[in-house]
C-alpha cells in the first residue's frame, strides 16, 4: 500500500478516537475505559511503526538507540526525538514536492529553527486537534460533549490576536492556531492586532488594538484576548492611552515567552495585572503550552470555573490524544507524583513528524497533567514573542 495511504487510514482512525474522546463515551460506545487506553496504545505503535519506516531521520535515530517496531510493545518506550533535532534534520514523512507548509520555532533570529513540516492532510489533523480542545478551555459554554466545534453567528466572540497576521508570520505555529480559532468562533470584527518592529520581532499594534477594543465595547459582544506574555507585558508597560476594559463575559489566553524581549514577572503576577487593567476575573485568564514541534497543545484552566481561581489547582492538561511525560534527565524514566523533571510528549495528531517529542522545559508531574516551571539550565532561550520572518 502506498504511503500516503497509510497515512491516510491513520487519519481517519485518529479522527474517529478524537470524537469519541470529546463525546465522553467509549471508542465504540460500549467498550469500559480500558479499552479506550487500549486504542491510544495500538494507535501509537501503529503511527510509530509508520514513522519508523517513512521518516528516514527518525529511523537513524531509533536504529542508533537499537530500537524498533518489533521491540517497542508499550507506546512509553517510543523513542522520543529532542526538539534541537528539528533544527538539524528533516523528521518528516514527507518529500519536499509535498510540503506546503513548514512551522518554525521562535527562537532567536541568529539561532536555527526547529522546522515542521506539514502537507493538507497533515495541517487538517492540526486543526482537528487545535480547535474542540481550544473550544472546551476558551469557550466552555458552547462546548457539550460531541459537539461540532462551529459557534452560531450568536455565540461567535471578537477574537482579537496581539501577533502579526499569517501574512506576515506564514511560519508561526501560534499564528496559525489563532488563524483557526478566528475563522471558527471569530465574528467579523476579529482581527490581528500584532506587527514586526523594525528589526523583525514582534510588536502589538496600539491603535489598532484601540480600534478594535472600543468597537466590540460599543456592540456589547464578548472578547477573546490572545497573545504570548510578551505581549500582555508590553500592554501593561506601554498602552496607557488604550482602551483596556474587555466587556463582560471576555477571556484572556497567554501563551508564556518572555526570552528576552520584556521584563519579566511570575505567572500569578502577571494575570493578576492582566485583570486589573483588562477587567477580566483571574479565572477567565487561561495559559497555553505548546510548541511548533507538536500538533496539540495543553491548557491550564477551564475559563470561568470556580478551581481556576486556585494558581495551586492549575495543570496543564493535553487532549486525550496527546499524553505528557515528566521525566528525569538522568535515568529518562518517568519520575513520581509531585517530583521534577523534563517534559515528555506524545501527540498522536503529529501524523507526518514524530509522535514522541523531548522537550528542553522543566515540569512537575502532578497526575496526568504537569505544572511547567521553566526551561533547563542548558536550553536555548525561544518563545512566540521573539517570532521573525
Amino acid at each position: 500500500m502506498p504511503h500516503a495511504s497509510q497515512f491516510a487510514g491513520y487519519a481517519a482512525r485518529l479522527r474517529d478516537f478524537m470524537q469519541g474522546a470529546l463525546s465522553g463515551r467509549s471508542p465504540d460506545g460500549v467498550t469500559p475505559a480500558k479499552g479506550f487506553e487500549e486504542r491510544f496504545a495500538r494507535l501509537a505503535l501503529d503511527l510509530f511503526a509508520l514513522q519508523f519506516i517513512h521518516n528516514p531521520a527518525y529511523r537513524r535515530l531509533c536504529d542508533a538507540r537499537a530500537v524498533s517496531p518489533e521491540t517497542v510493545r508499550d507506546w512509553r518506550d517510543i523513542p522520543a526525538a529532542p526538539t534541537n533535532a528539528f533544527k538539524e534534520f528533516d523528521l518528516t514523512s514527507l518529500p519536499p514536492s509535498e510540503r506546503i507548509v513548514v512551522f518554525r520555532s521562535s527562537g532567536t533570529t541568529e539561532k536555527r529553527p526547529s522546522r515542521h513540516f506539514h502537507d493538507a492532510e497533515s495541517l487538517a489533523l492540526y486543526k482537528a486537534s487545535l480547535l474542540p480542545w481550544f473550544q472546551r478551555h476558551l469557550l466552555p459554554e458552547t462546548a457539550a460533549p460531541g459537539a461540532d466545534v462551529s459557534c452560531s453567528a450568536a455565540t461567535k466572540v471578537v477574537v482579537l490576536s496581539l501577533t502579526p497576521s499569517p501574512g506576515v508570520a506564514p511560519h508561526s505555529s501560534l499564528v496559525h492556531m489563532f488563524e483557526a480559532v478566528r475563522n471558527t468562533h471569530g465574528s467579523p470584527d476579529s482581527a490581528f492586532v500584532g506587527k514586526l518592529d523594525r528589526s523583525g520581532a514582534w510588536d502589538v499594534d496600539f491603535d489598532g488594538l484601540d480600534k478594535a477594543l472600543k468597537s466590540a465595547k460599543s456592540s456589547e459582544r464578548r472578547v477573546i484576548l490572545l497573545g504570548s506574555a510578551f505581549n500582555f507585558v508590553r500592554l501593561l508597560d506601554d498602552a496607557a492611552s488604550v482602551e483596556t476594559v474587555l466587556p463582560p463575559g471576555s477571556s484572556v489566553l497567554e501563551t508564556g515567552g518572555y526570552k528576552g524581549r520584556s521584563r519579566t514577572m511570575p505567572k500569578t503576577e502577571l494575570h493578576q495585572l492582566i485583570a486589573e487593567r483588562f477587567g477580566v476575573p483571574p479565572a477567565r485568564i487561561v495559559t497555553e503550552y505548546g510548541m511548533s514541534e507538536l500538533s496539540s497543545q495543553a491548557y491550564d484552566c477551564i475559563a470561568g470555573r470556580p478551581d481556576a481561581t486556585d494558581p495551586g489547582r492549575r495543570v496543564f492538561q493535553f487532549p486525550p490524544w496527546a499524553r505528557a511525560q515528566v521525566v528525569s534527565p538522568e535515568s529518562g524514566l518517568e519520575v513520581a507524583e509531585g517530583e521534577a523533571g523534563l517534559l515528555r510528549v506524545f501527540d498522536l495528531a503529529n501524523m507526518r513528524s514524530v509522535l514522541a517529542i523531548q522537550t528542553e522545559d522543566l515540569a512537575i508531574r502532578r497526575g496526568n497533567g504537569f505544572e511547567l516551571i521553566g526551561r533547563a539550565a542548558h536550553a536555548e532561550p525561544r518563545g512566540c514573542s521573539l517570532m521573525a520572518v
